[in-house]
């Protein structure tokens, strides 16, 4: 698995955010059963640059925590079923890697959830990460449901990870 990880920012973490990213992601994709390798790319924004973003690609002129682009459309959540006429589209020539999306967070909101909700900078980057994977993997929260379902992923996540609001990271 391939993931890319940028911070185009100057704000520095007192843990390895690649390490955290990488954990996470893959704790989603097992709990998934997603049957391929992949590749992710994250990038670290501030709020200026996250605004941006959601300008241009949802017409939404506002900060945001967390931005997700699925490069997959899906039959129903966590269905890994490519149409062979699409595989051209979703895997990596030169790795065979499905392509599985893009995410955008902003070190703004990073630490300003982490202390609204008490929590340490590491939960609150691992909770948007395991929230924006499931959106990778066809999973949405538009409906009270959805969200319920999300929400209890994203927890079962962490907590076998052991990031969870009470941990000292």
């Amino acid at each position: 698995m391939t993931f890319y990880v940028e911070n185009e920012t100057e704000v520095n973490y007192p843990f390895d955010v690649e390490q955290t990213v990488e954990a996470v992601a893959e704790a989603v994709l097992e709990e998934e059963g997603c049957p391929y390798e992949v590749q992710v790319n994250v990038l670290l924004t501030d709020d200026q640059g996250i605004r941006e973003f959601n300008r241009e690609y949802r017409r939404i002129d506002r900060e945001t925590d967390v931005l997700s682009f699925p490069n997959l459309e899906y039959a129903s959540p966590g269905s890994f079923e490519i149409p062979r006429e699409q595989e051209a589209d979703c895997f990596d020539p030169d790795t065979g890697e499905l392509i599985l999306g893009d995410i955008i967070l902003s070190v703004n909101r990073i630490a300003g959830q982490a202390e609204q909700y008490g929590h340490s900078l590491r939960r609150e980057l691992a909770f948007l990460v395991a929230h924006s994977m499931l959106h990778l993997c066809g999973y949405d929260h538009m409906e009270p449901e959805e969200a319920a379902v999300m929400e209890q992923k994203q927890e079962q996540i962490l907590t076998a990870l052991g990031i969870t609001r009470d941990a000292a990271d």
